[in-house]
């Protein structure tokens, strides 16, 4: 199977344009750009894919052993930018995606141009003086749940990610799509995602980085994100005055205004 039918890939935009690639987080799949994306496809060369495991993906393709680690979702990302001969790609990455988005510009620098990292976080498990809105503890008891429940974890983490009544629409979405995900590859895509630590690949990233903070996030909080600015050489940040983890759903204006600004349009 070629790699953009196991990622089930999209492309819109016009032919030759700069591309703009949007990477889904955890528990999510390429709709949840709905709101954004296609505001960029008169300029850019807009794509979009499902992480294995996730969305209309090849789940054949899973391997537990392979995506252990994020490594492996960062290889994704670049066997799909060469197939589709994709250079000086502007790279969109939400939550975990934003880590994968700094393995792969750090594994391939001269693949993209720019990273926008939509609620990123290096380090979810608080540590030695730093807030990563965790506990080791909290990681340990979800992943428990989702073993032992298979069904009972995805409301609580939705209503982390999505809090507040006036999200109740977009948080119905998010649930959704947390039900649609195989068991074993959320359990598994869970710990590579809130056990991981990424905070030493940061520095290694060479190009223009963009940190889009939401005000109000228990999933990545303002500490994670600075983090993230402070280390990556010349990153700037943003503040999207927003609650929860998922600013291109709760606010899509002010994210895409946000963007463009970020990448001259």
């Amino acid at each position: 199977m070629s790699v953009v039918a196991r990622h089930q890939v999209s492309v819109t935009g016009p032919d030759g344009a700069t591309p703009m690639l949007f990477a889904h987080g955890f528990g999510c799949d390429q709709g949840v750009w709905s709101r954004v994306a296609p505001a960029f496809t008169d300029e850019f060369r807009v794509v979009l894919f499902d992480h294995v495991g996730a969305g209309r993906s090849d789940l054949t393709a899973y391997d537990a052993r392979a995506y252990a680690s994020l490594d492996r979702y960062a290889a994704d990302v670049l066997e799909i930018c060469e197939e589709l001969d994709l250079r000086d790609v502007v790279l969109v990455g939400h939550s975990v995606s934003a880590m994968i988005g700094v393995l792969a510009q750090v594994a391939d620098p001269d693949r993209f141009s720019r990273l926008v990292l939509l609620g990123p976080s290096a380090r979810y498990v608080d540590d030695d003086g730093y807030v990563g809105g965790f506990a080791r503890s909290d990681i340990t008891e979800l992943l428990d749940l989702m073993d032992s429940n298979i069904l009972g974890w995805q409301q609580p983490l939705a209503g982390m990610v999505m809090p507040g009544p006036e999200l109740v629409g977009a948080r119905g979405e998010l649930d959704a799509s947390f039900c649609r995900l195989r068991p074993d590859i959320a359990h598994d895509f869970a710990a590579a995602t809130f056990l991981g630590d990424n905070r030493d690949d940061l520095a290694g990233v060479s190009v223009p980085t963009l940190v889009l903070q939401n005000r109000h996030d228990t999933i990545a909080p303002l500490s994670a994100g600075e983090l993230v600015r402070d280390r990556i050489p010349g990153a700037r940040m943003e503040i999207i005055e927003t609650s929860g983890h998922c600013a291109h759903l709760s606010a899509p204006t002010e994210t895409i205004a946000a963007i463009r600004r970020f990448v001259g349009r």
